[in-house]
């Protein structure tokens, strides 16, 4: 039977001005409901294309003569996703290698320009790839961990920062962070944050993996020393697609990328003795960067870049805000309550509802065809995609959940 929900999602999809870039994307089971747009976005068609000429035409038909442009394209992709998605400018972000290895390289930089400070600043609800190379970078130097341990909804706050800061003077080399939290989806203060963190002299490095695509950025507006982030969540690029990393002009010639490789020497091909960095943001390449990884999120970046971030953010709030209010009408009575901000400003493009029995819950609604994720101890994760997800995604996730918890 309809309900007004129904009606509601259909005239909100109706009216949404971003409704016909879902075409651009494939969709092989029109009755799946795709909720999981956070962990690994919907293939874009044009990717399919583009793949198809790279492999084809490129390496089949250039073969080895196609370095020739593919030399260019960890730096030509990474101003466009700089300039149109990051807010910041042409030469400070490179795709390439994998969040977890950006992160090692920018993390372990930092501490080194940083020297004769030993305390790295991060929380305990951080993602866990970026707890685990900090863990290991403080086991293999004098190096200790201040943890913050912020409420599991709202994450870390300036006032928390500025306490952690006040507590080891003049002795706090990094501040990383996550700018959206992957379970809650909380926005850190990004600008406050950073200023106090130069204020006490040492450096900042932001976790932008749940933001890029998802959220408006401001890099070199809020000063943000290092980022990193990955290309397969709300960018679109696919399974293991390529990371990228920014460093703030002004730093790049104050650090030094830690895994010297030979596609950040200067003069690569004169295999010469000696590593001497590149001049600009290639120094920060390491090894050689996966082609075909770069085109297909090249091609979900410039979808992202059309679509355009504001947008994007205008849609992934409504998202979020026609979930919370389905949840509270429908699910509050049935011991569901709300893992997320409830202010709009302070909250990314996924909601987390919570259930003591959640892990079983999401394994039912994955076999009633309605793909969220679970996230211990007790979170639901419904990942709303702007580009990919519609109001109706939304009013029929919902509705299975209810229908789970009345069973």
């Amino acid at each position: 039977m309809a309900t007004r929900y129904d009606s509601d999602s259909a005239a909100l999809d109706a009216a949404d001005p971003l409704a016909a870039f879902r075409d651009r994307f494939v969709f092989s089971d029109p009755g799946l409901v795709y909720l999981d747009g956070n962990s690994l976005g919907r293939l874009p068609r044009a990717t399919v294309e583009r793949l198809e000429a790279v492999v084809g035409e490129e390496w089949g038909g250039e073969l080895i003569r196609a370095w020739d442009h593919w030399l260019d394209e960890p730096g030509r992709v990474g101003d466009l996703l700089a300039t149109q998605i990051l807010g910041a400018r042409p030469g400070e972000v490179i795709v390439s290698d994998s969040t977890t290895v950006n992160f090692y390289k920018l993390a372990r930089a930092a501490l080194a320009a940083r020297q004769g400070r030993r305390i790295v600043v991060t929380d305990r609800a951080n993602f866990p790839t970026d707890r685990y190379v900090l863990e290991g970078l403080a086991a293999g130097a004098s190096v200790e961990i201040a943890w913050l341990d912020p409420d599991p909804i709202d994450g870390p706050q300036p006032d928390e920062v500025a306490s952690v800061l006040d507590a080891h003077p003049g002795d706090v080399a990094l501040v990383t962070l996550s700018h959206v939290n992957y379970r809650s989806a909380a926005i850190a203060d990004m600008a406050a944050i950073t200023k106090l963190v130069h204020d006490a002299g040492a450096l900042v490095l932001w976790d932008l993996s749940h933001s890029a695509g998802s959220i408006e950025v401001d890099l070199d507006g809020t000063g943000v020393d290092l980022a990193v982030g990955c290309t397969y969540k709300y960018l679109n690029g696919g399974p293991g697609a390529p990371a990228w990393l920014y460093v703030r002009k002004s730093l790049q010639a104050e650090l030094r990328n830690p895994i010297q490789g030979w596609f950040g020497q200067r003069d690569q091909f004169e295999m010469g003795q000696g590593y001497e960095p590149r001049p600009d943001i290639g120094a920060w390449l390491t090894g050689t960067p996966g082609i075909l990884g770069l085109a297909a999120a090249e091609v979900g970046i410039r979808l992202v870049a059309e679509a355009g971030m504001k947008r994007i953010r205008a849609k992934g709030i409504a998202l979020t805000e026609y979930a919370i209010d389905l949840v509270d009408e429908r699910l509050a009575s049935r011991g569901v309550t709300l893992g997320s901000p409830r202010d709009q400003t302070h909250r990314g493009a996924h909601v987390a509802v919570r259930h003591t029995d959640a892990r079983r819950l999401t394994a039912g609604l994955i076999d009633a065809g309605v793909v969220p994720d679970f996230r211990a101890p007790d979170s639901i994760r419904f990942g709303l995609s702007p580009l990919t997800t519609s109001f109706g995604d939304v009013a029929r996730g919902i509705a299975a959940l209810e229908r789970l918890l009345e069973s």
